[in-house]
């Protein structure tokens, strides 16, 4: 298991590195996948650029600087990469309760299915970014699974907007622990201003661990 890999996995099981303010700078986990964690106290680039120079772009002291417009925005120039959205990133480790819904139970209450459907702009998005994309479909809704960064499983929901205000979201968020591996941590990020989602992920047992950035190609390709 790589560093980053093995931190986002102890992280997720409650783990965290010492507040201390400094900053890690370790490889890209692969050459799609760079990106700025945020931690409590602590930042992590994932980049593929010369530690030096990335820690010559902070100004020392500033814990917040890592996610800051300046600093992405350098980042970026140096690596001819583009900031995408400052996200929450939400973990739901293996064995943790999953709300009053239940891992799965959408699947026979609201015919939630496997479905190959391509066209929905959230899957197109997905196929972008992760790998082994799969999509399930329900009544007024969808979810998706897929492999990102580090190969981590990741989870996202989209929730019609007829079908809203209904708890939908969250019964989707819940279904999504059983369509992964059990043994996996299941990860979720949204973007802070989506107050609905973020609430439908917290609802069913997942917990925020930190702030995440991934730096896409030119053209919207990590």
């Amino acid at each position: 298991m790589d560093r980053l890999a093995k931190l986002l996995d102890t992280v997720a099981r409650g783990g965290f590195p010492p507040p201390d303010g400094s900053l890690t700078v370790l490889p890209q986990p692969s050459p799609r996948d760079a990106g700025v964690l945020a931690l409590t106290g602590r930042s992590v680039v994932f980049a593929d650029a010369d530690p030096g120079r990335i820690r010559g772009l902070l100004p020392p002291g500033d814990l917040g600087a890592a996610l800051g417009p300046p600093f992405l925005t350098a980042l970026c120039a140096a690596m001819g990469r583009e900031a995408g959205s400052i996200d929450v990133l939400l973990a739901l480790p293996p064995g943790a309760p999953v709300g009053r819904f239940g891992p799965g139970g959408l699947a026979t209450s609201a015919g939630l299915a496997e479905t190959d459907a391509r066209a929905h702009p959230r899957v197109a998005r997905a196929l972008a970014h992760r790998d082994d994309v799969r999509v399930w479909e329900a009544r007024g809704g969808t979810v998706l699974t897929g492999r990102g960064v580090t190969g981590r499983w990741e989870v996202a929901v989209e929730v019609d907007e007829a079908a809203r205000g209904a708890g939908l979201g969250r019964q989707l968020a819940a279904a999504a622990r059983g369509l992964v591996p059990a043994n996996e941590v299941l990860w979720a990020q949204v973007a802070p201003g989506n107050a609905a989602s973020l609430r439908a992920f917290l609802a069913v047992g997942f917990l925020p661990v930190g702030a995440e950035v991934l730096l896409s190609r030119p053209g919207g390709t990590r």
